[in-house]
């Protein structure tokens, strides 16, 4: 294979990450961010791999004890073997808002359908309701505390 045809070269992949679980807990997403580079350095053929921030964000975004079990990317070498891996959901949300904005369409947003007044009327019939059960709830609550009270004041 020619230099030539390894310039610009962008592949999608899913990374499946569920071996991370064997780690210990406090040390699984880091190890989700090695496996990721071992994953492009394979693939990619390539010692030099960078992570976009978007993809360093969803990757950490539960915490450090439970990284996600999978991910879909986009791996892109440059012409000087870089490799970058950025989220691949990402990519494609843009490819559909710009074609939605060439075609005129409005992306994504639904128009709200404005309450009929009758429905409003119904709401504001209901608060009191509600707020009489609440209050009756909070005063059974105390009384079954007292006669807990009374029983271990028994004994």
């Amino acid at each position: 294979m020619s230099s030539s045809a390894q310039e610009g070269v962008s592949r999608i992949y899913t990374i499946n990450l569920g071996k991370a679980q064997l780690t210990p807990r406090y040390r699984r997403t880091d190890r989700v961010v090695n496996m990721i580079r071992e994953f492009a350095s394979r693939h990619m053929k390539t010692d030099e791999v960078k992570l976009d921030q978007e993809l360093n964000r969803q990757v950490w975004k539960k915490g450090k004890a439970n990284p996600p079990r999978r991910l879909r990317v986009r791996m892109i070498k440059d012409e000087d073997g870089v490799v970058i891996v950025s989220p691949y959901e990402e990519a494609t949300k843009k490819e559909n808002d710009e074609e939605a904005i060439q075609t005129g369409e409005d992306v994504g947003h639904e128009p709200k359908p404005e309450p009929s007044p009758d429905i409003e009327e119904e709401n504001l019939k209901e608060q009191p309701k509600i707020q009489e059960k609440e209050t009756k709830k909070a005063k059974t609550g105390k009384k079954r505390s007292k006669t807990k009270a009374k029983k271990s004041e028994k004994k």
